[in-house]
């Protein structure tokens, strides 16, 4: 199998997709000014307690107050607040953690009014997302994952993965972490780390130690609150560090400095493998020079084609996600009705693992197959679920059929499900149902050509259109564009981009910026 992952960077967002087999199985898209990951670590205040809930609400910058459960705060939260009293209190010398004193773990069944009270200064780390109407959740037990190892201040226990069967290695790795890790930090053995040596473990502990480092400064430095004081890595960095593979094929990027973070990521967790990691130059956009952008196009929406006519129907709702599996008007099977169910069974639950993966959908999934007589089929299709969930790096929890043929799938949900809308919104009428006749479309193209060159004073920009205008512009010699670079002596590129509608354009300066040259009044 062969993997790779495309990185797509845009003045306004980034988006990656992981393809295995050059199919499309992850994709991510974030805003650029997005703060909200999971993982960032604030230092903030608790606003309201909420008694009845035993938890409270914590504003730490978003527009919606953050929850904090009682037993979020974590065994060693007494610890974590006299530290902090003792880092705030002198704003010059750091007081090491090395020296803070481990004071009784908190009592599992204590009450909320009784720990906090309103306007004390907490440090909070974001374990899930904004969804819907919720604000982030957040936890006291802070944690900073890496490659190989967690690092987990003021807690002495070194757990390895359950995923790591021989007792041999883990006895190993027990040993080896315990003798490099410092006094008042606690460690998780990832899976990955299996095999590894101690100077690859210890490099890797550093750079953590150096970040907890970093971030309680950044405790005593600043006065500001709510303040984030950690920052998760860049959405890339962050799921390479997670999904990085040494089968990698190749991680391509077209952006320089997203490309120089990505590489020396690489070289610092596997040396060996940086030379996957490349700049991709083309003139076609990266996504669609890769079959990326026709795969989102045909992935997402509320229904999914699969296999010799058979779809998915994908709902979306506040409390779970609802999937319907159906035959469609593909040719019945020659032995009957049993097995054409099974085959298309066995087909969505190929699409459905692939789905999962691909929307991030998280929470209670509920499935409708198409019903099955026969007892081992029923068991045949569970067993294909399962398999088929296996490289699914989301917590799941799957259930057999029920006897209504309803499989129930549980999966971690961290962020909102990933529902990129397929619908293009006519670029030209905006919604409204009447268009300029699209022969004079060219005649439009010119005109902004004509305002940017005389009136705004660019002389080199790329036009990305759809690919049908492009081959229309290009056509013929001496072609459109040809004429256009001897009418107004300019440098023009003509991108074709499959992301675009039939009638829409955008124009990019030479640095790769965009230009906005839409007006809403010209196609009244």
């Amino acid at each position: 199998m062969t993997s790779e992952v495309i990185i797509d960077v845009q003045p306004k967002e980034i988006s990656i997709a992981l393809l295995e087999d050059k199919s499309l199985v992850e994709y991510q898209t974030e805003t650029r000014s997005a703060s909200f990951s999971v993982g960032n670590i604030y230092i903030a205040k608790v606003k309201k307690l909420m008694p009845g809930l035993n938890a409270c609400f914590v504003e730490v910058g978003y527009e919606r107050e953050a929850f904090l459960h009682y037993l979020d705060l974590g065994t060693q939260f007494s610890s974590y607040e006299k530290y902090l009293k003792q880092v705030m209190s002198d704003r010059k010398k750091l007081f090491p953690i090395s020296k803070a004193t481990r004071l009784p773990d908190l009592k599992k069944d204590g009450s909320v009014q009784n720990t906090l009270k309103v306007g004390q200064e907490v440090m909070v780390q974001v374990v899930k997302e904004p969804i819907s109407t919720k604000g982030p959740r957040l936890t006291c037990e802070l944690s900073f994952a890496g490659r190989f190892l967690v690092l987990i201040p003021f807690n002495d226990k070194v757990s390895v993965s359950s995923k790591i069967k021989k007792g041999e290695e883990r006895s190993r790795l027990k040993q080896l972490i315990h003798s490099i890790k410092p006094k008042n930090f606690g460690v998780i053995v990832r899976t990955s780390a299996e095999g590894k040596k101690v100077a690859e473990l210890d490099a890797e502990l550093k750079i953590l130690l150096k970040r907890w480092d970093d971030a309680i400064t950044k405790v005593q430095k600043t006065t500001e609150r709510p303040q984030v004081v950690f920052e998760e890595t860049s959405r890339a960095v962050a799921l390479l560090r997670d999904l990085f593979n040494p089968t990698y094929d190749g991680i391509y990027v077209n952006d320089s400095d997203i490309f120089q973070q990505i590489k020396d990521y690489v070289g610092l967790i596997a040396p060996d493998k940086v030379d996957i990691v490349k700049r991709y130059n083309g003139s076609v956009p990266i996504f669609d020079n890769f079959n990326v952008t026709k795969q989102i196009k045909s992935s997402f929406g509320k229904t999914v084609n699969y296999k010799r006519g058979a779809y998915l129907i994908i709902e979306h709702t506040e409390a779970l996600h609802v999937v319907d599996v159906n035959s469609g008007n593909r040719t019945r099977s020659e032995n009957g009705q049993e097995a054409n169910a099974l085959e298309v069974n066995l087909g969505a639950a190929d699409e459905l693992a692939r789905q999962l993966r691909l929307r991030d959908m998280g929470g209670i999934i509920v499935v409708d197959f198409i019903d099955m007589n026969l007892a081992e089929d029923r068991q045949l299709l569970y067993e294909r679920m399962c398999k088929n969930m296996q490289k699914d790096r989301a917590r799941h929890n799957i259930l057999p059929l029920s006897k209504f043929g309803l499989m129930q799938i549980t999966r971690q949900r961290v962020r909102p499900a990933m529902d990129v809308n397929v619908e293009e919104v006519c670029p030209t009428c905006f919604g409204k149902g009447k268009i300029k006749s699209s022969i004079l479309f060219t005649d439009q193209l010119e005109s902004k050509i004509d305002r940017m060159v005389n009136r705004i004073g660019i002389k080199k920009f790329s036009l990305h259109v759809h690919p049908y205008v492009a081959a229309y512009i290009n056509k013929g010699f001496p072609s459109l564009k040809h004429r256009w670079q001897l009418k107004y002596s300019i440098g023009i590129k003509i991108v074709s981009s499959e992301k675009l509608a039939f009638l829409q354009y955008e124009f990019y300066d030479r640095n790769g910026q965009y230009i906005d040259m839409k007006e809403e009044i010209e196609n009244q």
